[in-house]
């Protein structure tokens, strides 16, 4: 799937993941684990939402609508994308399950209340607006092959320049056009997530796109640490970036993320059978969550915070399928 430039980005979030170590706490009555977390109202049965992906109709036939059959078949939220497909309404349809419409910008103002107005009239829970991609990042795996997403053919070369001129301002009117929960995606420093309490976000969301976007940017875990410590209780929180694991997803926690975001978890399990292979992903994750939680000496999600993780040395080269050793060499490839 790859990133931008040389992937640095990308290998941080791995390695960031990797120099942390959980402090596992004994003698701890662990028989009874809960893995449920609530965010946004909403109960999820484990603290993963899925991340969204544009073009997935590329990955699995049915697009958009396999991931939403997922996340209700499960007991999950999932993110929907400006640039996948079917259309939003089709996907809104399919399931009854809370969703999330994510937003790139694609047109002027007129075009983006349109498109707000849309989602919240099919039902969405909450609008996502993405904020990392002022600019296209250099994929050079994707420049190598000559892959395009669809979404240039669908709005054309131009409409992605859009993008580069969001503004504090702008996003602040699309918040109240919407009415609804506000998710700001692509918060990178404490001073944003400052400024973006400062503007009413409902929730900060805590990515570098997977290392998609901007190269030699810092890991989303050493990221979350200083989001955490100006906007903890005055937002929600959610990072991604790499998490891929159960011990993943608790150390992002007890750092202080009150969910975190799947994207190429649930990009490669949709590739490998689309919806009820990524059911079955999601059932893993939940067994590792479970089995992690009572190994930490922990009951419930509630337990953590940051005396559960310390910082550590990494015990092997970060890249994308590294927490996956035993993986075939055919299926890792080259890294």
């Amino acid at each position: 799937t790859g990133a931008a430039e040389t992937e640095t980005t990308l290998r941080r979030n791995r390695h960031c993941l990797d120099c942390h170590a959980l402090r596992p706490r004994i003698l701890r009555d662990v028989r009874e684990i809960d893995t449920s977390r609530t965010f946004m109202g909403h109960n999820l049965r484990i603290p993963c939402l899925l991340a969204p992906i544009g073009s997935l109709q590329t990955i699995t036939p049915e697009g958009g609508v396999a991931v939403a059959k997922a996340a209700a078949e499960f007991g999950t939220m999932n993110l929907v994308s400006t640039v996948t497909e079917p259309t939003l309404e089709e996907i809104a349809q399919a399931t009854d399950h809370p969703k999330i419409f994510q937003i790139y910008i694609r047109g002027d103002e007129d075009w983006v209340d349109a498109l707000i107005d849309r989602a919240r009239d099919a039902g969405y829970a909450a609008i996502c607006l993405t904020v990392d991609s002022a600019y296209y990042g250099r994929r050079e795996r994707q420049l190598i092959t000559g892959w395009r997403p669809p979404s240039i053919q669908r709005y054309g070369e131009n409409a992605r320049a859009l993008q580069a001129g969001l503004t504090w301002e702008w996003m602040e009117k699309m918040r109240e056009r919407g009415g609804l929960p506000f998710i700001l995606k692509g918060v990178q420093t404490a001073e944003d997530a400052e400024l973006a309490v400062q503007h009413g976000v409902d929730t900060i969301y805590v990515s570098n796109h997977g290392g998609r976007q901007l190269d030699h940017g810092d890991g989303t875990l050493e990221i979350l640490k200083e989001v955490v410590e100006v906007a903890k209780g005055k937002a929600e929180i959610v990072v991604d970036g790499g998490i891929v694991r159960g011990t993943d997803v608790l150390k992002a926690l007890a750092v202080g993320a009150d969910v975190v975001a799947l994207g190429r978890y649930q990009a490669w399990a949709l590739a490998a059978g689309g919806q009820a292979t990524l059911v079955r992903a999601l059932e893993i994750m939940e067994a590792e969550i479970k089995n992690a939680m009572g190994l930490t000496g922990i009951s419930s999600l509630d337990e953590l915070d940051p005396s559960y993780v310390k910082e550590a040395r990494a015990v092997s080269q970060a890249h994308e399928l590294s927490a996956f050793p035993f993986l075939p060499e055919e299926i890792r490839g080259p890294q």
